[in-house]
């Protein structure tokens, strides 16, 4: 049986949205898409040939709606972060890895 202890501090907000994620040690960008989002993480979802592993550094590209990007001064968001768990459950399910971010 497996216990997991509850790590986080801040409140994560149920979001799906796309991100495009930079992986420095592929060279390569990666489609990805948020399920839940806080001020220090978020948990993403994405394609099962994305080579990730807990421990890497990433760059997360959440895009702007226009509306958003005229108030805000830019059409993105971009935050880096630390991969700290990748899951693997689901991968027969709906063929998509789950990380989990800490933002830096």
């Amino acid at each position: 049986m497996n216990t997991l202890t509850e790590q986080r501090k801040e409140t994560r907000t149920q979001l799906s949205w796309p991100v495009s994620v930079w992986l420095p040690e592929a060279h390569r960008f990666v489609n990805a898409r948020s399920s839940n989002i806080s001020k220090t993480g978020a948990f993403l979802t994405m394609p099962l040939t994305a080579p990730v592993k807990a421990g890497s550094t990433i760059e997360l590209n959440f895009p702007r709606t226009t509306q958003l990007a005229k108030e805000k001064g830019s059409f993105a968001r971009i935050r880096s972060g630390k991969i700290v768990r990748v899951e693997r459950e689901n991968i027969l399910k709906d063929a998509n890895l789950g990380i989990a971010v800490h933002f830096n």
